[in-house]
């Protein structure tokens, strides 16, 4: 608890000699006897003895309003965190080839598990390579044949792991393919209308965000080989809508893909590798950046890289919330005034 004006309290002086100028005013009105020994023997009353306490209760009314005027207030102190966010959409290619193998941390891994590890870092954090993205809206869209959205732009990244569990590589041969346009897009539509489901998520936090920048991320190590759009037009329509993409080439040369057969497992060429002039001239086209990924730590490195060009703002306003409680104390210093007034017109009455 603080008080708003605590001068108030300077007048409690004023008691002392308010009591001083009472009992010297009774002094005065007094009658001088010759004598008051038989008075003395005379037991007081109940009433007699209590005759101090109308006193005593506007003594308590003026205590009651000299803290009512120091304006008592009862509250915390709050931080409101203003947050300047990043819309990132990642475009996973999720085609046959990225099931070829990739050093991932000293094991052999996917391509797409590799990338799809690396993600939940950049998005997560990990020790001090990462810091995490906690103040960005981030979804998922990924591709082969057709692109599909994987996970929708969203604050609470908590779900953003188990959608990425269920990302898988295409199984059947139709749905095969790296549709790259119809990925960046879809991913371009998204953002687009990031400021509405902002709108709708915003509505449940405290924090008030705004959109500084949106951002693509696409991963791929193929060429486009089908789809309805083409990557360069894709890439002009995200760069009038103000969104940059960064490309990552994932793998580099040819893969190999391990296979089931009859005899056992073995190691398959697919793909044709990695489109570089593209994927360079769609992060060109929307002021972005082109990286080629050969393993995981390489992976890992283009997040760092990325991580640092694309950062929130995040500022945190402190203010103090309190509530007036003056008007208990108030409250009480009239219900003992009304006290006092009844008491000294009845029980405590003085007749001249």
């Amino acid at each position: 608890m603080r008080f708003e004006t605590p001068q108030a309290f300077f007048l409690f002086f004023l008691i002392p000699l308010l009591l001083a100028l009472y009992y010297r005013q009774k002094k005065q009105g007094s009658i001088k006897f010759s004598t008051t020994t038989l008075v003395r023997q005379v037991s007081p009353s109940l009433k007699q003895r209590l005759l101090w306490v109308p006193l005593l209760l506007r003594i308590l009314v003026l205590i009651c309003l000299m803290v009512a005027l120091a304006r008592p207030q009862e509250g915390k102190e709050r931080v409101r965190d203003i947050s300047k966010g990043i819309a990132i959409e990642m475009v996973v290619d999720r085609s046959g080839s990225m099931g070829a193998e990739m050093d991932f941390d000293n094991h052999q891994l996917t391509r797409l598990e590799a990338v799809k590890r690396v993600f939940n870092e950049f998005v997560t954090g990990k020790d001090n390579e990462l810091p995490g993205r906690p103040d960005d809206l981030i979804g998922m869209v990924a591709f082969a044949r057709y692109a599909d959205t994987i996970a929708p732009l969203t604050l609470a990244h908590g779900a953003l792991s188990q959608f990425l569990e269920n990302l898988k590589l295409v199984k059947r041969k139709e749905e095969d393919g790296t549709a790259i346009g119809d990925g960046i897009a879809l991913a371009a539509a998204r953002l687009k209308t990031a400021e509405e489901t902002l709108l709708r998520q915003s509505k449940q936090r405290e924090r008030t965000f705004e959109i500084k920048s949106k951002v693509i991320i696409l991963l791929t190590d193929g060429q486009n080989n089908t789809g309805k759009r083409d990557p360069l037009e894709a890439a002009k329509l995200a760069e009038e809508w103000g969104i940059k993409i960064y490309t990552i080439g994932v793998g580099g040369a040819e893969g190999l893909v391990r296979q089931q057969g009859l005899l056992g497992s073995f190691l398959m060429r697919m793909g044709q590798g990695v489109d570089q002039r593209t994927l360079k001239t769609i992060a060109d086209t929307t002021r972005g950046k082109f990286f080629m990924a050969e393993d995981a730590d390489s992976l890992r490195e283009i997040y760092r890289e990325i991580d640092k060009m694309e950062r929130s703002e995040l500022e945190s306003v402190r203010y103090l919330d309190y509530r007036e409680q003056f008007l208990p104390f108030l409250l009480l210093g009239l219900g003992l005034l009304f006290a006092e007034m009844i008491l000294s017109t009845t029980v405590f009455r003085k007749i001249p």
